[in-house]
């Protein structure tokens, strides 16, 4: 997450312009660096490099819902030209009286 490197420079930072306390200043520098090093871990901070990674995957997954979206609309309106094709016969043959050609004569 964040470089121990840094969390140090800023504590020797602090330490430097706290020398005049009552600690000795490495006590002291220590002290603000577990002081810094926990407000930073509670922060939950990602470094950039973390961040760019997931920036672009976070991308090509909005481009891939998109791509997504794009083919289920399309297989929607597939389904409904069909459903309104086989709609068409069978509401024509209902206009026609209901009569069907397959109906044979009833047996004596």
């Amino acid at each position: 997450m964040i470089n121990n490197e840094r969390i140090g420079r800023l504590a020797q930072q602090l330490g430097e312009r706290l020398q005049g306390a009552s600690q000795a200043p490495e006590e002291l520098q220590r002290s603000v660096q577990q002081v810094v090093k926990g407000a930073f871990d509670r922060l939950e901070l990602v470094s950039r490099e973390d961040f760019d990674i997931l920036m672009e995957v976070l991308q090509r997954t909005r481009s891939r819902v998109e791509a997504l979206e794009g083919q289920v609309a399309e297989l929607e309106r597939l389904l409904q030209a069909r459903l309104e094709a086989e709609a068409s016969p069978s509401a024509a043959e209902d206009a026609g009286g209901g009569e069907t050609q397959d109906e044979t004569p009833p047996r004596a």
